[in-house]
């Protein structure tokens, strides 16, 4: 496949001048991101990979765990849309999300679909810390099993469209439109909350082959 052989070839010239850490989304069908806990260094990337089921990627507060962060903050924060990973593995393709990392504050993740993040479908890039904290991945899952609402990010991405799927340079509705991120603002209880990345463009996913892909990991 021309596309998969093009798209391949650019990653791994990223590759090569980026780090990437490889965040695997639904691993053995689990409601997981694994790994769940990662830091990241400011110019390095996070590559999320969907192995299974139907999935997102979307950034909330560390006081709202299954809501986008847009809703309790001005920031826009991040969205892959939703993800059937089984529609790309039936062309024996990856679909892939790529965030690159702009700072090091922390960035919560939960998954919108059904109340995979109330059974505890979360994670952090680059948690606080600062003795004592109690702001940690596990308090943040304890808050998660508590919600009462969780909301479905599709078209919040930046550049984005409205709807529930993503594809490849909007080719399904509902493709983010892969416009930086980024921006700083406050959150609910004023305290500073920044976006940390920004989805590389111009394609938020690429479908990449899994058998070539797979030389790269």
């Amino acid at each position: 496949m021309q596309f998969a052989t093009l798209a391949l070839a650019a990653l791994a010239s990223v590759a090569s001048a980026q780090r990437v850490t490889v965040v695997r989304v639904a691993q053995n069908g689990s409601l997981t991101y694994t790994p769940n806990d990662i830091r990241v260094n400011v110019g390095e990337m996070v590559q999320f990979q969907f192995a299974a089921g139907n999935h997102t990627v979307t950034q909330s507060t560390f006081d709202q765990p299954c809501q986008p962060i847009s809703m309790h903050s001005n920031v826009t924060g991040f969205h892959s849309g939703f993800v059937p990973a089984a529609a790309s593995a039936a062309q024996n393709q990856m679909s892939i999300f790529t965030i690159n990392v702009t700072n090091t504050n922390p960035m919560w993740i939960y998954c919108a679909q059904g109340r995979h993040c109330e059974n505890g479908m979360v994670m952090v890039i680059n948690a606080p810390t600062a003795a004592g904290t109690n702001r940690t991945l596990a308090n943040h899952r304890a808050l998660a099993a508590q919600a009462n609402t969780v909301v479905p990010g599709g078209g919040l991405a930046p550049g984005g469209g409205g709807g529930n799927n993503g594809g490849v340079n909007g080719a399904i509705p509902g493709a983010p439109g892969g416009n930086p991120g980024g921006n700083t603002g406050t959150d609910a209880n004023n305290n500073p909350a920044t976006a940390g990345a920004s989805v590389l463009t111009p394609a938020t996913y690429m479908l990449l082959a899994a058998a070539g892909f797979a030389a790269l990991l």
